[in-house]
């Protein structure tokens, strides 16, 4: 063979070899829907069992300190598919006022880049199933998906994709099955463990025998079917050899403390700025790129879509506020001091005005975390690594922290 053969046979050779190297890894977003943060086996819940997620969690890199920015399931599922905050992508509660045509909400999950959308400039196929609430399921990007959004058939939340999980994943393994070499992504968003409570019998049966209260029993009896779907998707990505190449993704849009005596959730859960609402393990598992680990840094959603594009080789808009966490995986510290997020009510006062629906703003800033009312008065002040329960407001006695954390809130929030 010439040199000048063997030159030209040794460059393909390395362009394949970078183009392998250079391959997009599949993405996999698991979204638990009402579940409390501390309220898997791996976070040291003591009679709630979660197998799969544990298995996850052993193979991921976890983040036991992390948040989503808004307690309740549309703004904080709008924000892990743009990667904005809600007084940015303007999705902001769950219905519109009063009287007013619900298509007019949809307007703004269209005005700014989605994640499908971004990924199918390189070439992705994307599945929505589950949790939706912005329409058809096109209207978000996906080019699959099972949420049809018509409100004349009972289009709201998910529709026909709320019955992912609870009867089975079959549309999502057709989709993985038939979709080639194509590099995909997964949005699995399952009504679970949210209400209605029903879990099957023989989980319910289990659970019956270690809780007093019923309705105690079915949620916890609900976390674990959640767990059984996970293991269900995990299992399919390893029986077809998917596993290696697929950055898998766990999330919880927004927590859940069950009443003992009702079916309804307490107080400081749902819909509310403490830490039973918005704090949720976040996990991260590509084999070979990231490290198994528990990393005991505050992280947030906004950090996922910046994550999972620079894992794609795709450039995050100028809007996203989250940071690679590849990175912090990778062993580099955060060079921002705080996160900060924002509660809004679940009927929308003005569609167009996020801050007219505005209830709190809050921050966590290392041992410190501050909730800050519309008003900027009566602010509360807790140190969530000493009272994670957040039951001893330390405001008056470090009046000092509380006067700067509300600086530092007032500087990031500036929307109208």
């Amino acid at each position: 063979m010439s040199i000048r053969l063997f030159l030209l046979a040794l460059t393909a050779m390395l362009c394949l070899a970078a183009t392998a190297l250079a391959k997009s890894p599949n993405v996999v977003m698991i979204i638990s829907d009402d579940q409390k943060w501390t309220d898997f086996s791996f976070m040291g819940h003591k009679t709630i069992q979660t197998p799969n997620l544990d298995r996850l969690a052993r193979q991921s890199a976890v983040f036991p300190r992390g948040y989503v920015p808004s307690s309740l399931c549309r703004p904080s599922l709008a924000t892990l598919v743009t990667g904005l905050y809600p007084h940015q992508h303007k999705i902001t509660g769950n219905d519109p006022p009063r009287g007013t045509n619900r298509a007019l909400m949809l307007k703004h999950i269209a005005r700014v880049p989605t994640l499908p959308r971004l990924l199918a400039g390189k070439g992705y196929r994307s599945h929505q199933s589950g949790k939706w609430w912005e329409g058809n399921f096109r209207r978000g990007g996906f080019t699959h998906g099972m949420t049809h959004g018509d409100p004349q058939r009972r289009g709201r939340h998910g529709d026909e994709g709320l019955k992912i999980g609870r009867q089975g994943l079959k549309p999502i393994f057709d989709f993985i099955d038939e979709g080639g070499e194509k590099p995909f992504f997964i949005w699995y968003a399952p009504f679970l463990p949210h209400s209605p409570h029903n879990p099957p019998e023989r989980l319910l049966k289990k659970y019956r025998g270690k809780v007093d209260s019923p309705f105690v029993a079915r949620y916890y009896a609900m976390c674990e079917w959640f767990d059984e779907t996970c293991g269900e998707l995990l299992d399919h990505l390893d029986k077809k050899g998917l596993a290696k190449d697929t950055l898998v993704v766990f999330v919880t849009d927004n927590g859940w403390i069950q009443q003992p005596k009702s079916r309804r959730y307490a107080p400081r859960s749902k819909r509310s700025p403490y830490d039973g609402g918005i704090r949720t393990p976040i996990m991260l598992r590509w084999p070979g790129k990231i490290k198994p680990a528990k990393l005991d840094v505050p992280v947030i959603s906004t950090d996922l879509v910046p994550t999972i594009l620079a894992a794609c080789d795709i450039r995050p808009s100028e809007q996203m506020q989250g940071i690679n966490l590849l990175d912090v995986c990778g062993g580099k510290k955060p060079e921002r001091k705080a996160i900060f997020g924002e509660i809004f009510g679940h009927d929308v006062i003005d569609i167009d005005r996020p801050a007219a629906n505005l209830l709190y703003r809050w921050c966590v800033e290392g041992r410190w975390k501050l909730i800050l009312p519309a008003d900027d008065k009566n602010a509360e002040l807790y140190d969530i690594l000493a009272d994670p329960e957040e039951t001893k407001d330390l405001a008056r006695a470090n009046a000092d922290v509380a006067r700067r954390l509300t600086r530092s809130i007032n500087a990031w929030w500036s929307a109208k």
